[in-house]
């Protein structure tokens, strides 16, 4: 079964796709002027607002847009890459989030754009249905990949986390599983709106309470920090034969390329959904609201992650969560190990009620109205079963699942460059 698993995960999933979203993250950053680089503070600005919009839906749309990518992807992911691709995968992920920045501008853009023209579809599926004539068949499989990106992704994986981080706690797994499969059925029973009000509460506190444990981490690691960015950028360029010579740095970018885009969504089209009640804000700003979600995401997050881990010197033993735990655990004692598996379980929640929500606007979409009643059913199964599998197996279908949503998405993006659809003035084409 895994080999199969893995031959999916590699055709679905493999180098062309991955190439792909970064081609994509390249061709809307010059022909933006590579605006996410040289015009912060407009980005800022637009994504942050002047506190003076309440009832525009901004905060709640850019929370439950991080509640969907800040996700274990930040713990467990981070680890993940680093245990496969060693200190260099740090770099790639940063690299590819940069790129990706302007890749979800473009899929925000898009999305509010055509929202104005009347699509009756909903975030990433109101603009890959006008791709031609090949539109109604990637949206379909869009839709088809988005529905079961969100059981497995979006799901299995954030759920296996938090069954991991709830048996550190010392809690049994299989009611853990039992627990969370019944909670996962009732969230996904919801709607963006009921999973906006909760995220809007939900991800300030766990962000804050992750990133003040990963700056003490940091600081009690202080004398190892430089030896670690230091091996970030060795492992990312290294050449030599000890790191496998040229396959040492192509695995580190294939790792940190894979679980960047795991962790910030960029080219997977789903933060678009997020967006979809905004009012009062232009296509313009609400890209840019998708260039800071990326931003403080990866760029932010992922990388004080990748420093604790590393400024730890974690035993070569040690993978997936369990490094990133170690890292905690060894700086700040049992109290560090509490606070970060009570963050993973609080992450892996967010992300499983922002993507129930994707996944049930990708089922509507299939079924044209008419399944929503079956997708709480799923997502509670799926749920339980998460809990139980092991990680690796579950990464595995989960980027598979990815791919299904990448390839329509990113075609379908190109596509409407070509067309002209992106008016290439204000912000996005800054003079």
């Amino acid at each position: 079964m895994t080999g199969v698993l893995e031959a999916l995960r590699d055709i679905l999933w493999g180098w062309p796709v991955l190439l792909l979203i970064l081609a994509a993250g390249m061709y809307f950053s010059y022909e933006s002027c590579f605006f996410q680089l040289f015009h912060p503070i407009r980005w800022l600005r637009a994504a942050l607002g002047s506190g003076k919009e309440r009832g525009s839906g901004r905060l709640r749309a850019i929370t439950t847009a991080l509640a969907g990518s800040i996700g274990t992807g930040n713990i467990v992911g981070v680890a993940a890459a680093i245990t496969v691709g060693g200190p260099g995968a740090v770099f790639w992920m940063c690299a590819s989030a940069v790129l990706g920045m302007m890749t979800v501008f473009a899929e925000n853009y898009f999305a509010a754009k055509l929202r104005e023209g009347g699509s009756r579809a909903s975030g990433p599926l109101s603009y890959i249905e006008r791709a031609g004539k090949i539109g109604g068949a990637l949206g379909g499989v869009y839709a088809l990949g988005c529905a079961l990106s969100s059981l497995a992704m979006g799901n299995m994986v954030q759920v296996n986390a938090l069954a991991s981080a709830c048996e550190d706690l010392g809690l049994p797994v299989k009611w853990v599983a039992a627990a969370v499969g019944v909670l996962v059925f009732f969230v996904a029973r919801g709607g963006l709106k009921a999973a906006g009000r909760l995220t809007e509460k939900l991800v300030p506190i766990m962000t804050l309470l992750f990133f003040a444990a990963s700056i003490a981490v940091l600081w009690v690691h202080r004398e190892n920090l430089p030896g670690a960015v230091s091996s970030i950028f060795d492992g990312a360029f290294t050449l030599r034969a000890g790191a496998g010579g040229t396959a040492g740095m192509l695995i580190a970018m294939k790792a940190g390329v894979s679980r960047g885009v795991f962790t910030n969504e960029a080219g997977l089209g789903s933060s678009a959904f997020a967006y979809t009640d905004v009012k009062g804000h232009t296509p313009e700003e609400i890209g840019c609201m998708g260039i800071f979600q990326v931003f403080a995401d990866t760029i932010i997050m992922c990388t004080v992650t990748g420093l604790c881990i590393l400024c730890s010197c974690p035993p070569e033993s040690l993978d997936g969560a369990e490094l990133t735990f170690y890292a905690y655990r060894s700086a700040l004692g049992e109290l560090g190990g509490t606070a970060v598996s009570l963050c993973t379980a609080l992450f892996a929640l967010a992300t499983v009620i922002a993507w129930c929500c994707y996944g049930r606007e990708g089922l509507l979409y299939l079924t044209r109205g008419r399944g929503g009643s079956a997708y709480p059913v799923a997502a509670g199964i799926a749920a339980f079963f998460g809990c139980l599998m092991p990680l690796s197996q579950v990464f595995i279908i989960g980027d598979a699942m990815n791919g299904l949503m990448a390839l329509p998405n990113v075609l379908a993006l190109f596509w409407l460059m070509r067309a002209g659809n992106m008016e290439k003035v204000g912000l996005y084409k800054p003079g």
